[in-house]
């Protein structure tokens, strides 16, 4: 019993290290976007006084130097669209190809399990000129790119889940009449809650931190909230130090909410996505 205890100990100290050095980055940029630009480099740990302490200053000039309330719709756009394409597609071909067995959905499986290994690097260049030629350069365009690159692990995540559910739900749900579509709206989606939240938070924190596909593809005419902060580096490396930790500070705020929100059901979701059939 004494070693249990020890060894709790001991681990609850690990992750209380852990955890505080995980979350010391994120103190510090919150705590520099109410100094003065020019004392964020020369004093990066220490706290807000008299001689450096700006107020909200750092928020009010990053908004209206980067226009961050256009570039907050349009993440908030984006993000919103993708994560509901992805959960409504994904889940529709997870469940199809888990339950027809053929080599056709076999082949579907292992192709999308496939495409998470693939690095986005890979396929980029290709990818942001096929985007330009099939007109999908623009933020209702890059809605069904994410869809792509989003389809791996949210299949592979939800026929974990499939494999689970007893096929006599689905089959009385027939039996009482329903249509397959009528069976997986009806009874099968309402099943898959609690993976097709943990779905949701891992590509809405993908999609909504993500800098590099928004650049590629739609620009600067409908720039992210991760593009508009690229806007303080002025030339010759010059950087607003100050607004950019303040707006740092804005484009977490939404994203910590929303994960705080639905992160009871992560782990359910993870543990029931990894159920072998």
């Amino acid at each position: 019993m004494k070693t249990r205890k020890v060894i709790r100990i001991l681990l609850f100290l690990l992750l209380t290290v852990l955890s505080v050095l995980f979350l010391a980055p994120v103190f510090i940029v919150f705590m520099n976007s109410f100094k003065g630009k020019f004392y964020i480099s020369d004093t990066p740990f220490e706290f807000p006084n008299g001689e450096t302490f700006v107020g909200i200053s750092n928020y009010i000039n990053g908004i209206a130097k980067t226009g961050f309330l256009n570039a907050f719709g349009w993440s908030l756009f984006i993000t919103v669209c993708s994560v509901a394409v992805i959960l409504l597609f994904t889940s529709m071909t997870a469940w199809y190809i888990t339950r027809v067995k053929t080599k056709a959905t076999s082949f579907l499986y292992y192709f999308f399990v496939f495409s998470m290994i693939v690095p986005f690097q890979m396929v980029m260049f290709t990818m942001s000129k096929v985007a330009n030629m099939l007109h999908l350069d623009n933020p209702a365009g890059i809605i069904i790119i994410y869809l792509g690159f989003g389809s791996g692990l949210s299949v592979f995540m939800f026929s974990g889940f499939v494999k689970s559910i007893p096929t006599d739900i689905e089959e009385a749900a027939m039996i009482d009449g329903c249509n397959p579509l009528q069976t997986f709206f009806k009874v099968v989606l309402p099943i898959l809650k609690p993976t097709a939240i943990t779905v949701a938070i891992l590509n809405a924190m993908w999609i909504w931190n993500d800098y590099l596909l928004p650049s590629l593809v739609i620009g600067t005419e409908y720039r992210t909230i991760p593009v508009a902060v690229q806007y303080l580096i002025g030339g010759y490396g010059s950087k607003d130090m100050g607004a950019m930790m303040a707006l740092l500070v804005l484009a977490i705020v939404p994203i910590v909410i929303f994960y705080l929100t639905c992160q009871k059901h992560i782990i359910e979701g993870v543990v029931a996505g990894a159920v072998k059939g």
